[in-house]
């Protein structure tokens, strides 16, 4: 079953590179596009980037499979994951910052206007 998610022989390669490394670098790639206000689709190109990355230190670090196409979606899959949360959560944050007169907190992925 976990074969599907990783293919090294031990699951901590997979968390320490893929969701540690990658999926950090994701979160903080989706916070920076978010932080200079730009798209919310640039995230999706730049993980497709980092899921280059992420391949190639599993491959070269741990004797991974370099051009598996089964491997990068699911690693690419995360990091798109964890890059919108991260442009979600830094979007959120601005919105309740610069524009505190009309908006307020609905969650912790969340604004709405002001019922006033």
């Amino acid at each position: 079953m976990f074969h599907i998610l990783y293919e090294e022989d031990s699951l901590w390669t997979f968390i320490l590179v893929t969701l540690i490394l990658g999926c950090g670098a994701a979160w903080l790639s989706g916070r920076a596009i978010a932080q200079t206000w730009r798209p919310v689709w640039q995230v999706f190109f730049y993980s497709l980037i980092l899921g280059c990355a992420v391949r190639f230190i599993h491959f070269s670090l741990f004797g991974g499979t370099l051009l598996s196409i089964h491997y990068y979606l699911v690693d690419t899959a995360l990091l798109m994951v964890f890059g919108f949360l991260g442009f979600r959560a830094a979007r959120v944050s601005q919105m309740l910052t610069q524009y505190r007169w009309i908006n307020e907190p609905a969650g912790a992925l969340r604004w709405r206007r002001n019922p006033r």
